[in-house]
């Protein structure tokens, strides 16, 4: 059987096509590295590594796994970086290893976990089936059931995905928050925010905000731990219900971090009318999500939007699509921003 080959061989001149065909490859291979790194992470071998070098042996009687097998899967990521063979069959953390730890400053461990969560990449591996019909895959590998109700169906699925918010909430979603001064604020509705790990974290930042995490019941019972945990339970209410049905009020600032691309246009456009109603002229809504710029600009939402459509009814969207969005529920776009790579700030009011 002939192997295709990514390098060239040094009695080969170089040909025209090689750095086309080498892109293709490593765009191939990276749903391997992706699974490879959610195992590591489930496993937890960022934190066994972490103060030295360990044996494979070593390493697979902490884990419960096969000892060769485990050598191959590090050897695997030893070659993109993530750990590194100091000997034989012995491995050693590296930079990007320290973001598999867990519980550190900056982690993406459950992130990671997130990402080989088998139903979820069974909808990924369905994503010709949602090209073909425009539906997710998702509910029609499921028998009709949607991520949210399996989440709810399955606590320790549930935690991960907990998790995975955590670790952005309190880094990427955090500082793009705080690209609208909040200093004067004295309440804030955070509708969808799950167990409050971004409530957590404005909390912190100003000792004069008081904030209301607003969820489903299910979601939202978990908060008081996290905002205990961060010394902030004073100055926190939670609130339980469905921002289909309505938004509590009283907040000079509502918050949507990562929730309308969860949905279609005219669902978001009904939690929209929500939270519409609940707010006064002169409140503000601050939406996080990804903005997509026009045309063949990179950028990560444009990936991450076929998750929503292979898993969600969502899309990720661009300006002008949340301005039409915001204009049907009697909201006017004041300003927005592209802060990082996956998330965009977007600054709305009441319409006049």
């Amino acid at each position: 059987m002939t192997m295709l080959s990514t390098t060239v061989p040094p009695e080969a001149a170089p040909r025209a096509d090689d750095t086309v065909r080498v892109r293709m490859m490593r765009m191939l291979h990276a749903s391997l590295v992706t699974q490879a790194v959610a195992v590591a992470a489930e496993l937890g071998l960022a934190d066994l590594t972490a103060d030295g070098p360990r044996r494979v042996e070593e390493l697979a009687g902490h884990t419960g796994t096969d000892p060769d097998a485990l050598h191959r899967l590090l050897r695997a990521l030893a070659s993109q970086g993530v750990f590194t063979e100091v000997a034989p069959r012995t491995y050693a953390g590296t930079a990007l290893s320290e973001a598999l730890r867990d519980g550190v400053d900056g982690s993406l461990r459950n992130w990671a976990r997130l990402w080989g969560d088998t139903q979820r990449h069974a909808a990924l591996g369905g994503l010709l089936y949602s090209v073909q019909t425009g539906a997710p895959a998702f509910p029609h590998l499921h028998g009709g059931a949607d991520w949210w109700s399996r989440l709810a169906d399955d606590p320790g699925r549930a935690a991960v995905f907990a998790g995975a918010m955590g670790d952005l909430s309190r880094e990427l979603h955090a500082a793009t928050v705080e690209a609208h001064d909040l200093s004067g604020v004295r309440s804030l509705v955070d509708v969808g925010g799950g167990r409050g790990h971004l409530a957590a974290a404005l909390l912190r930042r100003y000792p004069d905000l008081e904030v209301t995490v607003f969820d489903r019941p299910d979601v939202v019972v978990h908060a008081a731990e996290v905002l205990s945990a961060a010394g902030v339970a004073d100055r926190a209410r939670l609130a339980a219900g469905d921002f289909f049905k309505e938004v509590p009020g009283h907040g000079q600032v509502y918050l949507m971090s990562m929730i309308l691309h969860d949905w279609d246009d005219a669902q978001s456009a009904t939690i929209l009318r929500n939270v519409r109603r609940a707010m006064d002229p002169g409140d503000v809504l601050l939406v996080v999500d990804a903005i997509l710029p026009a045309g063949d600009t990179p950028h990560d939402g444009k990936l991450r939007d076929l998750i929503m459509l292979t898993l969600h009814p969502g899309r990720e969207r661009t300006e002008a699509e949340f301005a039409a969005l915001f204009a049907g529920a009697g909201l006017r776009l004041r300003e927005s921003r592209a802060v990082a790579a996956s998330t965009g700030l977007l600054v709305a009011e009441v319409a006049a």
